[in-house]
């Protein structure tokens, strides 16, 4: 088959569509032919060396695909040859074919092409995940995402408001912050002209707060909790060492959490692919939360596309269509 090889791995642009070997299925997984794929900065990040895949997981860059199943083996949990599902990966969706567990399976949501539903399932899975399996967001909450304007952001900016939450964002731009008020946030600030820990804080404080900065954001996100509020930290774009004011977070009783999808063993990701599709699936098939996709381009333009990623430009999801 063919699949994105990076041939340098001192060049994280250096991305082929090369010859590779077809996935070995082992008891409990399916082959999928992959029509779509979606792009995540974790795959920038492992193209740079900075987030390998977990020990037996193929080096193939890619966390969620569509497509079609051409194989079962073993306990297939009822998926069948012929399938149309979009699936959660710890790697392996930018090639023709991918080795998949059967437990992170999922069908596509109704009326969904293979490309819009490549662009869902990775955000899906980490929005709840995070925000409400982990910290609980309920319906009247404020919850605070950094990074609005991206994939996370419009994701969890629709999910949350169906779900009867505010929701307050940071992006850098007028047009990154317009597009997360068309999809509902209640609170836009500029980061790089406003300090948002005094305008959350003004509202009483963000109960939970979606972090993809780490770091940067630290104290700044302490700042911004309410009282019994949570901050989840899901990236680190902002550095990986940073100072906490535990007095501060003892006097908001405050929770942090630091997690990500790609290393939880095959029972846990089941467990929240599960609960995602009981839960958000139908929010997908009637329309109240949309697929926002910035740009479609070619699998063989991947390495274009993590550029572009990269530059800081994109609104929503990029898709790679096999």
């Amino acid at each position: 088959m063919k699949a994105i090889i990076q041939t340098d791995l001192s060049n994280p642009r250096a991305l082929e569509w090369a010859d590779a070997p077809e996935p070995t299925l082992e008891d409990g997984q399916v082959l999928v032919k992959v029509k779509a794929a979606g792009v995540n900065r974790a795959d920038l990040l492992q193209a740079a060396g900075h987030y390998p895949p977990p020990k037996g997981v193929t080096d193939t860059l890619g966390l969620e695909c569509a497509g079609v199943i051409e194989e079962v083996k073993g306990d297939s949990q009822g998926w069948k040859v012929g399938d149309e599902v979009c699936c959660l990966l710890s790697g392996g969706a930018y090639a023709e074919k991918v080795a998949v567990p059967a437990g992170q399976i999922l069908p596509l949501p109704h009326g969904y092409s293979f490309t819009e539903a490549a662009s869902i399932v990775e955000v899906a899975c980490t929005v709840f995940s995070n925000v409400v399996m982990i910290a609980g967001l309920k319906e009247g909450n404020l919850l605070l995402v950094h990074g609005g304007a991206g994939g996370i952001g419009t994701f969890a900016i629709q999910m949350a408001k169906r779900l009867g939450a505010r929701v307050a964002v940071t992006a850098g731009s007028a047009e990154k912050l317009a597009k997360c008020k068309k999809l509902g946030a209640d609170i836009l600030i500029n980061y790089k002209e406003e300090d948002f820990e005094e305008i959350v804080a003004a509202e009483g404080g963000a109960n939970v707060i979606l972090d993809i900065m780490g770091a940067k954001y630290l104290d700044r996100n302490v700042k911004a909790l309410a009282k019994d509020g949570h901050l989840v930290i899901i990236g680190m774009q902002g550095g990986v060492k940073g100072e906490l004011n535990i007095g501060r977070l003892l006097s908001k009783r405050g929770s942090i959490t630091a997690t990500g999808l790609r290393y939880r063993d095959l029972a846990d990701k089941a467990r929240i692919v599960n609960a995602t599709e009981d839960t958000v699936w139908p929010m997908l098939a009637d329309g109240t939360v949309t697929p926002q996709i910035h740009e479609v381009m070619d699998m063989r333009d991947a390495a274009k596309a993590h550029e572009l990623l990269d530059s800081g430009a994109v609104s929503g999801k990029i898709v790679l269509t096999a």
